[in-house]
């Protein structure tokens, strides 16, 4: 983070502008509107920087810079058409350690202005740290047509019903709660139409009628990685959770998008080394929403194939505790697709297996006839630790050794690695390239499409096959 995104309080408090041209016009605006007291030094001042002197809003120096103009002010602008005077604006103020910002010149900036987007009290500010303003523009155009301007009348009536709440309600956790409904109610709609008197009065009824909060537990799946494949409900309730409970297959840039004053509580689970015993997860799933918190059980994949959420919802039916459960792409179909992998196609395929790599308790081991019959894909979860013992039962089984194969290590992700070859290599392909969980082994006829089909990072013929680019 090269910026510190903060908000600055500048009301009744001396900034100093240098320049009085167009482009000083536009910075002297934002700064009046945040509420300045703005001293102007210039050698000429466009018109609007006369009236702005007459309404008693800003203070004009008709003069060339010195650096004596900056003491007493906390912040500074810098907007000349000269690059030595801008220069010389930057060094006086950096040498007093007085924040500055030198227009359209990024390596002189100490601050830099954002594109805003202003709902006050609601402000969103967007900075691409000076290194691409217009694309930091267009993201706050597209920004400003999907917020609703009721967005600032209801901060204004919310806020002023924030003391109340504190009063009634015990604890963050439960007032936060309580504001995740106000924003769920038909108070929303009713300041949207400008009926600020019914609002309030439903907002008093509401409050009036708090209850004390009870738990949930969200059972959400992640997907195999990319954070753009978390569905819409997904990251709704990882927003509104007091605590995320997470495994290790959850990747970071997903966890990023949970709530930043949410508990973290990582439960992870790898082949071979289990941190946490499920039933410690059970009881803490069950703990945590007893006490009232609203709980994210946050797992990679989706929760219901080869996830264990089955059994954490058996464990909460007794309590009586509320529970959602949200599928996710599981792995299968998301690394598969990501490595231009079809499961089915009328040609190769007309089934698909998925099994899991371990063994159940008992040591009963699979089907093999039945996962090696042909025209059929077999997906296979957590098999890295028995790739030899998986190879050598399919070959056992009548499943034969020219068969493709395809392991994927971190699927969707931007490190993923795809290596492919035959039933006969497949353990050689694990052992050879060192593959690391977490990794998918797929087999099957539709794995000889894969190198035509491949299309997310480095082929041989991207230049000529680039998928479709966003417009933004």
């Amino acid at each position: 983070m090269q910026y510190l995104p903060i908000f600055a309080q500048l009301k009744n408090r001396p900034v100093l502008l240098v320049g009085a041209g167009h482009v000083a016009l536009r910075k002297a605006g934002t700064l009046l509107k945040a509420g300045a007291r703005l001293t102007v030094v210039a050698t000429y001042f466009a018109d609007e920087f006369i009236e702005w002197q007459q309404q008693g809003k800003a203070t004009l120096i008709e003069s060339r810079f010195e650096a004596h103009h900056i003491d007493g002010h906390v912040l500074v602008v810098a907007a000349t058409d000269d690059d030595a005077v801008n220069q010389s604006v930057f060094e006086a103020a950096d040498v007093r350690n007085i924040l500055v910002n030198t227009v359209d010149d990024q390596p002189n900036c100490s601050f830099i202005f954002p594109a805003i987007i202003d709902r006050s009290p609601i402000l969103i500010a967007i900075s691409s740290a000076g290194t691409a303003p217009v694309l930091a523009r267009r993201l706050r155009e597209k920004l400003e047509a999907i917020l609703p301007a009721h967005l600032g009348p209801l901060a204004q009536l919310v806020g002023a019903f924030r003391d109340k709440v504190k009063q009634k309600i015990d604890g963050f956790a439960g007032r936060r709660q309580f504001w995740e409904r106000v924003f769920d109610s038909s108070i929303v709609r009713e300041v949207q139409a400008n009926r600020l008197d019914v609002a309030q009065q439903q907002l008093e009824d509401l409050l009036e009628r708090e209850i004390p909060t009870q738990g949930e537990v969200y059972l959400v799946g992640s997907g195999p990685g990319d954070p753009e494949l978390l569905t819409l409900k997904a990251l709704q309730l990882m927003q509104q959770a007091d605590v995320v409970v997470y495994d290790y297959l959850v990747s970071e840039p997903i966890l990023q998008l949970v709530r930043r004053d949410a508990e973290l509580v990582c439960v992870g689970k790898k082949a071979g080394a289990h941190s946490v015993a499920q039933e410690e997860t059970n009881n803490l799933l069950v703990s945590l929403a007893l006490s009232g918190k609203k709980v994210c059980r946050l797992k990679g994949g989706d929760p219901f194939i080869f996830g264990r959420g089955a059994e954490e919802i058996e464990v909460l039916l007794p309590h009586g505790i509320p529970f959602q459960v949200v599928p996710g792409i599981t792995a299968a179909a998301g690394c598969a697709a990501y490595a231009g992998i079809a499961l089915t196609h009328r040609d190769y395929a007309q089934a698909v297996q998925f099994v899991t790599g371990h063994c159940r308790k008992d040591g009963v081991e699979p089907d093999w006839q039945s996962l090696s019959r042909p025209n059929q894909t077999l997906v296979i979860y957590m098999g890295l630790m028995k790739v030899e013992h998986i190879q050598q039962q399919l070959l056992s089984a009548g499943r034969a050794a020219t068969i493709p194969v395809a392991v994927i290590e971190n699927g969707t992700r931007a490190d993923q690695r795809v290596f492919t070859g035959q039933l006969s290599q497949l353990a050689n392909l694990v052992a050879e390239h060192q593959v690391q969980s977490p990794a998918l082994l797929i087999i099957g006829e539709v794995v000889a499409l894969q190198q035509k089909l491949n299309w997310f990072g480095d082929r041989p013929d991207q230049q000529a096959q680039q998928p479709l680019t966003t417009r933004i």
